[in-house]
């Protein structure tokens, strides 16, 4: 039903589709983010169209996903369409979710850094989507990223509803813990992120710390900041036999795993690990087994640099790089590992550690960001200050040679992950929403 508990939202993904594979190029935590609530929201009967950039021109149009009549049956073709446009949603059913391909600007070999010059474009095909709807259609923008905001901002202008937006990263924040010689967000970006901020109904926290860096470092207004953890797939991610992991993925079945899943780039750090695992290669016991689950990203020569480094250390036959897994296979990774590192800079929330620990692993992740707030020190991982390897080292190797702290972290890693869900951070975000229509309506 049409009203503040179940609006009907146009989400924006502008710089990378929620349908792509997480772990390379510009897909990560956020396209699970965006595709993963979406559901939540539309199982509460909430009418939610994900746009995005195209990036091919073999993409369809709009994909459809997940609808469901009250019996449990598949919703495609004109029934789909039909409940979309329908004035309430009968009870029982789920709507389906929309992803909109939007042509803007070339296909293809477009940096993201180069997006701002194709945001009006971008901007016309979003708004172009009412004239096939209902006059006054939306009720809520919801934005993701800052260039996300600035077509969110042109849209919910022109709709005349709130704009809420979740930023996901921060430049200021990003650029205050670079690695050596990573690039710098621009300034440009500072300013759009000003911008979002400064318009914004709702801005969206995944962590009170981040809250706090929207106020301190954005002028943001303390009562639009609305702290929503992300969730997790309970049901996907879950505890199992290492040993029947290891044999599915290819693993050997005796040596300990180290595993590193992300995006091969200066930010995740990966090279920390590579580093830490040169140390540790120098000291007594087995050496570790380095596996890198992800891709390049900022630079298409990011893997080959880090199998470079491994070489030079003398430790290149102790890391194995593979390509992302897809959601289905993941959780096959992270059980047949022994530890999940995360040596991330800097960390909004970091989905990949609350992941891991729903498998049952413990993480040793940075004491940054969100990673503060997934890990538990003592408890279901390990907090490290600081990017030295040596430190690194100590602490991987406390973990896997202590096989009672193993398993006692071990033991507290799914209850740790089971304060996130997504069935809670929907509920909440629907109160965002109500919240931010109740504030557009006194404007």
């Amino acid at each position: 039903m049409k009203g503040p508990h179940a609006p009907r939202v146009a989400m924006l993904s502008v710089h990378t589709s929620p349908l792509e594979q997480p772990g390379t190029g510009d897909a990560g935590g956020m396209n699970v983010y965006v595709l993963e609530l979406a559901r939540a929201l539309a199982a509460r009967g909430t009418r939610v169209e994900i746009f995005t950039r195209a990036t091919s021109s073999e993409q369809p149009d709009t994909v459809v996903l997940d609808g469901r009549d009250a019996e449990g049956r598949p919703l495609r073709g004109e029934p789909a369409r039909a409940l979309l446009l329908a004035d309430e949603v009968p009870a029982g059913t789920v709507p389906p979710v929309l992803v909109h391909h939007v042509p803007a600007g070339p296909f293809e070999a477009l940096d993201k850094n180069d997006l701002p010059a194709v945001l009006c474009s971008m901007a016309a095909g979003v708004l172009r989507s009412e004239a096939a709807r209902l006059p006054g259609w939306y009720d809520v923008v919801h934005s993701h990223y800052w260039l996300s905001g600035q077509v969110g901002l042109l849209a919910a202008h022109r709709w005349d509803v709130p704009l809420v937006h979740t930023s996901h990263t921060l430049a200021l924040v990003k650029n205050a813990a670079l690695a050596p010689g990573d690039r710098p967000e621009p300034p440009a970006r500072v300013v759009g992120e000003e911008d979002v901020v400064r318009a914004a109904d709702a801005l969206v926290a995944s962590t009170g710390d981040e809250a706090r860096e929207l106020v301190e470092l954005y002028g943001a207004d303390p009562h639009r900041v609305h702290v929503v953890e992300p969730g997790v797939d309970l049901d996907r991610f879950t505890p199992g036999d290492r040993r029947a992991a290891r044999e599915a993925v290819g693993l050997p079945a005796d040596r300990p795993v180290v595993l590193f899943a992300g995006r091969v780039q200066a930010l995740k750090a990966p090279d920390v690990l590579v580093r830490a695992l040169g140390v540790l290669a120098d000291g007594p016991g087995p050496r570790p087994l380095l596996v890198v689950l992800g891709g390049p990203s900022g630079s298409s020569t990011a893997v080959r640099e880090l199998t470079a480094l491994a070489a030079t250390l003398g430790v290149g036959d102790d890391v194995l790089v593979r390509p992302p897994a897809d959601r289905e296979r993941l959780p096959l990774w992270f059980r047949a590992a022994d530890v999940v590192a995360m040596p991330s800079r800097s960390e909004s929330f970091g989905l990949v550690a609350a992941e891991a620990q729903a498998c049952g692993v413990p993480v040793v992740a940075a004491a940054v960001g969100g990673l503060r707030s997934i890990v538990e020190d003592g408890v279901s991982g390990r907090l490290v200050r600081g990017h030295d390897p040596h430190r690194w080292a100590a602490a991987l190797q406390e973990v896997l040679d202590d096989d009672a702290l193993r398993a006692r972290l071990a033991a507290g890693a799914r209850p740790a992950a089971e304060r996130f869900g997504w069935d809670a951070a929907a509920d909440q975000v629907l109160k965002v929403y109500a919240v931010a229509r109740e504030g557009a309506g006194r404007r």
